[in-house]
């Protein structure tokens, strides 16, 4: 089963920042569109934005409003999704997911465990 594994969450304190990484555990990422998503307690899971396989595009949804920072580094086969000036509302487990191109969450083939990000003073 491919899988993929994310890092990097933690216990942060409001308007710091954080960069999640996202590896294919057993895979390589270079053909996947990479997808960021998460999921606060007691809300449905929600998409943060994608980026194509190459880098090249990036979309992200609506409610982002430039704190979130989606990135790739094929060479260390490694998707990034940065966030700054966190806000409590950002606590949530974050996940990242893989498919062939950007899509709907549905879709997408392979998900990772998830990352616990918690924003609090």
């Amino acid at each position: 089963q491919l899988q993929l594994v994310e890092s990097g969450g933690g216990l942060v304190q409001p308007g710091e920042s954080l960069r999640l990484s996202c590896v294919g555990s057993g895979f390589s990422l270079d053909y996947y569109a990479i997808g960021w998503f998460r999921q606060a307690p007691g809300k449905e899971r929600e998409q943060i934005g994608c980026i194509s396989d190459s880098g090249r595009k990036v979309n992200y949804e609506d409610f982002v409003k430039g704190r979130f920072t989606i990135s790739r580094d094929n060479a260390k086969d490694t998707a990034y999704l940065q966030i700054d000036n966190l806000k409590p509302e950002d606590t949530a487990v974050y996940y990242c997911a893989a498919h062939g191109r950007c899509t709907i969450m549905k879709e997408y083939s392979f998900w990772g465990q998830g990352t616990q990000v918690t924003v609090s003073s």
